[in-house]
């Protein structure tokens, strides 16, 4: 499939390539659905193994944004950017400026920060060529660590997916087996563990894993066997795509519940969760508290306001929960649903003139 059908099939209205032959920088900055306003949405640094990978995620993930931002009520578009290269070998001062310069250009349609393979410092140096970068270190004037806001939310959005599982809301007992220890999920495990969960974590990183075990004394298992684990709640904090046939096939849990983007291969995928019983929950719903950050970051920053914004996606993803269990569908279909009428909605309202 071209890059303009595969556009046109998931709604995208823009694709920007960029490229610096100097700092090596090759980009794409992908839009999707601006209807609510400038798109926002972090950059990603990976070393793709071909181009078609590039563009598909981009295509995925600034998709994922557009429905993140709809559904949690910010007034914003959906946008990603990911930067094709090795984050350990490729990355510089002058290819982020580079990036920044890029991102200026777009005069604000497009809005930025930290993802998979970039760090906060790294946008206080994109920041030099560009006003429009957010999730900033506090020592540069941002709200410092979105990883701590993300995980927070997973927590309560975990807590109304077991709540309607199980009748409470309590995650004390229950088994929580954690793919993915880094940003996100290793903040994620001290709240199940102050909350008397067991838990079970993996990583491809050997030393994110022994950090865990070391503070918290959690058990570990390889990265294969984690989809096979006997839990109660199986939560990816990694790459997505994670659950596809072969995975969801081998897993020992009645609800999915983490922070990892995209985390359905396709549909049919949430299907097939519906039929087993497993209880999903949305990605770009339960893991929005990084993109509520950011936003408030945007019209002026207020950490207890932002807090209290992401501990209520509890009550979002409990809405989602029960229109899914009305219609008897799997909760993405809600979810998309939701988001469709609030776009719809909104744009109804911008067809209103200002001079």
């Amino acid at each position: 499939m071209g890059v303009f059908d595969k556009m046109a099939r998931q709604g995208h209205e823009q694709l920007s390539f960029v490229h610096d032959a100097e700092s090596g920088l090759k980009a794409i900055i992908g839009f999707h659905d601006t209807t609510l306003g400038s798109a926002l949405g972090g950059c990603r640094m990976y070393d793709y193994p071909d181009e078609e990978q590039l563009i598909d995620d981009v295509l995925r993930l600034s998709r994922g944004m557009t429905a993140k931002s709809a559904v949690t009520g910010c007034n914003h578009g959906g946008g990603k950017a990911v930067i094709w290269g090795d984050p350990e070998h490729d990355k510089s001062e002058a290819l982020l400026r580079a990036f920044g310069r890029f991102v200026e250009g777009l005069e604000g349609r497009f809005i930025t920060g930290t993802d998979l393979g970039t760090e906060y410092e790294d946008f206080v140096v994109a920041g030099q060529e560009t006003d429009w970068v957010v999730g900033l270190p506090e020592y540069a004037g941002g709200s410092g660590n979105t990883s701590v806001t993300t995980a927070y939310g997973v927590y309560h959005g975990m807590k109304a997916a077991v709540e309607h599982v199980w009748g409470s809301d309590s995650m004390k007992g229950k088994t929580v087996a954690v793919q993915g220890v880094g940003k996100v999920g290793s903040v994620l495990v001290g709240h199940l563990i102050d909350e008397g969960c067991s838990v079970i974590v993996t990583d491809i990183d050997e030393q994110l894993v022994e950090k865990m075990v070391d503070e918290h004394g959690v058990e570990s298992v390889s990265p294969e066997e984690i989809y096979s684990v006997d839990c109660d709640v199986f939560s990816p904090c990694a790459m997505g795509g994670i659950l596809n046939s072969e995975t969801v096939e081998q897993l020992q849990c009645r609800v999915v519940a983490g922070a990892a983007n995209n985390q359905l291969a396709d549909e049919e995928i949430g299907w097939e969760l519906h039929r087993r019983g497993i209880l999903y929950a949305p990605d770009y719903i339960i893991n929005a508290g990084g993109l509520l950050q950011v936003a408030d970051e945007i019209k002026g920053f207020d950490r207890e306001r932002v807090m209290r914004k992401t501990a209520g996606l509890y009550e979002l993803l409990g809405e989602c929960f029960a229109r899914a269990q009305e219609a008897d569908n799997p909760p993405f279909v809600a979810a998309e649903e939701m988001v469709q009428e609030r776009i719809e909605k909104i744009a109804q309202v911008n067809r209103i003139y200002l001079p």
